[in-house]
Order: structure tokens, then sequence, then C-alpha cells
């Protein structure tokens, strides 16, 4: 079962690299404009997705200039500098689709990272500056009855995240050359 795992998740990975390679650099770009500006990238994430957190934050390599967008926070206490990186599993999420919503009626940037569940709902991915698609809609395995199951969103989350992480860190290193 393992391999079958290990299998298609590679599968995953390959299909988020061929298909939103573009879309993680445009998001790194976006994040870019917070560290040149003296801003913050805030990261908010729900469920599962907060693994994301942990490694922005408490890594060996953090996220420079990160934080964790918490309800200590206010709309107030946002700079015209600072970036938001959102993660969920579905693009849908209502717990941030209110505040995506909030974000972009006050013309604040930011990222966010889901599966789109329905093109034609209106979720993140169009209210976001820049949406990745995570493209996990089912679980990766098969079962006996013909379900699936190992539904590996936050490790999908991971890949994305590390994948504007390097972007930005190549960015950085370059424009402080």
């Amino acid at each position: 079962m393992l391999k079958m795992f290990s299998t298609q998740l590679s599968g995953l990975f390959k299909r988020l690299y061929e298909k939103e390679e573009e879309a993680i650099e445009d998001s790194a770009r976006i994040l870019a404009q917070a560290l040149g500006g003296e801003g913050k990238i805030f990261i908010c994430a729900t469920n599962e997705m907060k693994a994301v957190v942990a490694e922005a934050l408490y890594s060996s390599e953090p996220l420079q200039g990160a934080e964790e967008w918490t309800s200590d926070h206010t709309l107030e206490s946002i700079s015209p500098n600072d970036r938001f990186l959102f993660f969920s599993r579905t693009s849908d999420d209502q717990e941030l689709l209110p505040f995506g919503q909030t974000l972009t009626k006050e013309y604040i940037p930011f990222v966010s990272v889901s599966t789109i569940m329905s093109a034609d709902s209106p979720g993140l991915h169009t209210k976001a500056d820049v949406h990745i698609d995570l493209k996990l809609t089912k679980g990766l395995l098969p079962d006996d009855e013909g379900n699936r199951f190992g539904y590996p969103a936050s490790i999908a989350a991971l890949f994305v995240y590390y994948g504007i992480k390097f972007t930005l860190d190549e960015f950085i290193k370059e424009y402080e050359l």
C-alpha cells in the first residue's frame, strides 16, 4: 500500500510542478513585495494546513518576514506593504473565505493555496491575486468498495510552500547582490 501511495504522491507532485509552476513564481513575487517594502508575510491556515504555519515559523529554515495571522491581529494593524498567504483544504473554506473577501475589498494582496472543488463557486480562487490549486478532489488510493482514501492535503501544501519559499529566497538573493 505504501508503495502505491508513494507512486501516487510522486504523480501529484509532478502535476503540481507542471501545472502550477507559474502561479508559484507569481506567488513568490507578491510575497517579495512585503519583504522589499519592510512589510510582513501573514500566513493564515485552517485545520491540517496549520502544518505549513509550523514549517514556515519553526523549521530550521523559517520563512523570512513570516508571522501567523491570529485573532490578536486587526485590519487596522495591516500595513500597505503586508501580504497574506492562505492555506486551506478547499477554496470554499468558510473560515478563510470571508477574510479573503475583506482583503480583496481593502486591496490587500494575498495568495491562496487550496483545492478548487468547483470552478463555478465564488471561492478563494476567485478572490486571491494568485491561487494555487492543489488538485486533490479525492483520496489517492482506491479501496475494495471503489471509494478513495489517502487525502494528503497538508503534504501537497508543504510541497507548494517549499516551491514558493525557494523561489522567494532566490528573489531575495538576486536583489541583495
